[in-house]
């Protein structure tokens, strides 16, 4: 998967009725193009479909953790990139002190967040990562 690639599926992200003409105007290249690339990361197991967000139940059973992330050099915006493909990761924290990065993920089992943690670490530029389970929330105001 090239920047393209990346681009597309967080336009997709964001919004997964987003329509191949728009976003080959979005990325300034032809309808073609995004729809070969689209069929390509399907083939591939890339995009595993598309699906609608709904607001979340109380006592639903998504898994939400955090990862920190350790990382080499000045790789911060290249790697911003690639996690913005990441299906788990719904948001990223720029941080100070030991970690560089906090990135909240949200799975639907166990299973798929080991996937995911997988999938992160692997990623050139990453040199360590350490995760949390978020168990509960206390609302304070």
């Amino acid at each position: 998967m090239d920047s393209l690639d990346h681009e597309i599926l967080a336009y997709l992200r964001a919004d997964a009725r987003i329509s191949a003409a728009t976003l080959a105007k979005k990325l300034k290249v032809s309808r073609g193009t995004v729809c070969n690339r689209i069929k390509r990361m399907e083939l591939n197991h890339q995009i595993l479909g598309y699906t609608v967000r709904v607001q979340a139940e109380p006592q639903g059973q998504e898994v939400t953790a955090w990862m920190s992330i350790a990382i080499e050099g000045h790789e911060t915006s290249r790697i911003v990139h690639a996690l913005s493909g990441e299906p788990a990761v719904w948001a990223l924290h720029d941080t100070n002190g030991r970690w560089d990065m906090l990135a909240e993920l949200r799975v639907s089992n166990f299973a798929h967040l080991s996937d995911a943690l997988e999938r992160i670490r692997l990623i050139k530029g990453i040199s360590a990562t350490e995760t949390s389970l978020h168990l509960k929330t206390v609302q304070l105001r």
